[in-house]
C-alpha cells in the first residue's frame, strides 16, 4: 500500500521567489505539513507574470500543497504567532535577504536554541560569509558569477539558461539535506542548521567543465546548440527541419559512417578519427553529415539513426512537451486545484512502489491565516492566586 512517507512532518517556510518555494513543495509532495510564510504584500513570485488564467506561472509551478498565513514579522503579535509555529515545526526554511531573519528574532541560534530538534534551514545567494555575503544574488546574476553564461550561448553571444536554474539547484539541495537531516535526526535525536548558497549549489554542476580548465589549460568553447566537448552531437539539417543526435563513443561513429550516411571514407578522414579531432573540425564534419541529411526528412533521419541504435531526438516547443507521446502514454499529468479553476501538472519525476504524493490546492495569499492563528495562537498565561 502506498503511503506519503513525509506525512506528519511539519515545516514553516518563509520563504519568497524560487529557491525555498521549491525545496518546500517537494517536502509537501511527499505528505509534509508546509505552512508558507508570507509578508502583508505577499510573495513578490505571485506577481512575476500572469500567464495561468491571472495566475503567476512561477507562483503555480512552486506552491502546490500549502497553507498560505500572511504575518507582519514586525508586529509583536506576528511574531508570537511565528514563535509558536517554530515551537511546533520539524523544519524551518527561510530565503530572505542576509540578516534580514536574525533581525527579526528568528536566526539560527535563537531557534535552535528554543527546538533542538528543529532542522533550520538558510537559502542565500552567496554564503553566510565572505566579500560577497550581503551582495543582493538573483539567479541569473549567479549564474553569471559560477561561470555558466561563459559556456552558454553561440561564439559571438552568451545566453541565459531558458529556466532558473541557480534557483533550482540550491532548491534541491536544501531538500536532498533535509531528507539527509531527518534521517540523521531520527538517530541522534538532534536537528541541524543546514546552509545553502546558490553560489555553492551552481558551483557543484560547474564541475565538468571547472575540472577541464583547472587541468586542462583552456576553457571550453560557447558551441550554441551542440556539445561542448563531444562531435558529433547536436543538431544537423533535414529536408523539412532539424534533428539532433549524439555519438558517445567509437563504435556509434562507426555504425553512423556506415549504416546511416554510407560513408565509410569517414572513419579514416584524418580530421575525425578521435573525438578530439572531431571537436576541432565539428564545422567540415557536420557538411559531411549534411550530404545525406538534407536529402532525407527528420522522420526518414530519426529512423535511420534508431536503426543504427544511434540516439536522436526531435525539437520540441512548450506545445510539443505539452502533448509528448511519452507522457500522456505513461500518464504523467495531474490536476491540481487553485483559485483559477483546476490546473494540469506533471507528477513529481521518482516513482515508487510504496511512495505516494499529494494534489492539493495552490493556495490564495493568506488564504489560512485566520485558521493558523488560531491554531497557533501563544498561550494565555494563567494566574494562579
Amino acid at each position: 500500500m502506498k503511503r506519503l512517507p513525509l506525512e506528519g512532518l511539519t515545516v514553516v517556510s518563509l520563504e519568497q521567489a524560487v529557491a525555498a518555494p521549491f525545496a518546500s513543495r517537494q517536502l509537501a509532495d511527499l505528505g509534509a505539513r508546509v505552512i508558507k510564510i508570507e509578508r502583508p504584500e505577499g510573495d513578490f513570485a505571485r506577481s512575476y507574470d500572469s500567464k495561468v488564467k491571472g495566475m503567476s506561472s512561477y507562483f503555480v509551478w512552486l506552491n502546490r500543497n500549502k497553507e498560505s498565513v500572511v504575518l507582519d514579522l514586525k508586529n509583536e503579535d506576528d511574531k508570537a504567532v511565528m514563535e509558536e509555529l517554530l515551537a511546533k515545526a520539524d523544519i524551518f526554511i527561510q530565503n530572505l535577504a542576509p540578516g534580514a531573519v536574525d533581525r527579526l528574532g528568528f536566526g539560527a541560534e535563537q531557534a535552535t536554541a528554543r527546538s533542538p530538534g528543529l532542522i533550520y534551514v538558510s537559502i542565500s545567494g552567496f554564503g553566510e560569509r565572505g566579500p560577497y555575503q550581503d551582495k543582493k544574488a538573483y539567479d541569473l546574476l549567479v549564474a553569471c558569477e559560477a561561470g555558466l553564461l561563459s559556456l552558454t550561448g553561440d561564439e559571438d553571444s552568451m545566453a541565459r539558461v531558458g529556466i532558473s536554474v541557480a534557483d533550482i539547484a540550491a532548491g534541491m539541495y536544501a531538500y536532498s539535506g533535509i531528507l539527509a537531516a531527518l534521517h540523521n535526526r531520527a538517530a541522534t535525536g538532534k536537528g541541524d542548521h543546514l546552509r545553502v548558497s546558490l553560489l555553492d549549489a551552481l558551483g557543484e554542476w560547474m564541475g565538468q567543465p571547472y575540472f577541464y580548465r583547472e587541468y586542462g589549460g583552456s576553457q571550453q568553447k560557447r558551441s550554441g546548440a551542440h556539445h561542448a566537448t563531444i562531435a558529433p552531437y547536436g543538431p544537423v539539417c533535414v529536408s523539412d527541419g532539424t534533428v539532433f543526435f549524439s555519438i558517445q563513443h567509437e563504435r556509434e561513429w562507426e555504425a553512423l559512417c556506415t549504416t546511416v550516411l554510407g560513408a565509410p571514407q569517414l572513419l579514416t578522414d584524418p580530421r575525425f578519427t578521435t573525438n578530439d579531432e572531431r571537436v576541432v573540425h565539428r564545422a567540415e564534419l557536420t557538411a559531411e553529415i549534411e550530404i545525406v541529411t538534407t536529402q532525407l526528412t527528420a522522420s526518414e533521419t530519426c529512423l535511420l539513426l534508431d536503426r543504427a541504435k544511434i540516439a536522436n531526438a526531435e525539437v520540441r516547443d512548450m506545445d510539443g512537451m505539452s502533448q509528448h507521446p511519452q507522457l500522456q502514454q505513461r500518464d504523467r499529468w495531474h490536476d491540481v486545484q487553485s483559485p483559477v479553476g483546476p490546473l494540469r501538472t506533471l507528477k513529481p519525476p521518482v516513482i515508487g512502489d510504496l511512495i505516494d504524493y499529494r494534489y492539493d490546492a495552490i493556495p490564495e495569499m493568506g488564504q489560512h491565516s485566520e485558521r493558523i492563528r488560531a491554531e497557533f495562537a501563544s498561550p494565555v498565561p494563567v494566574e494562579i492566586p
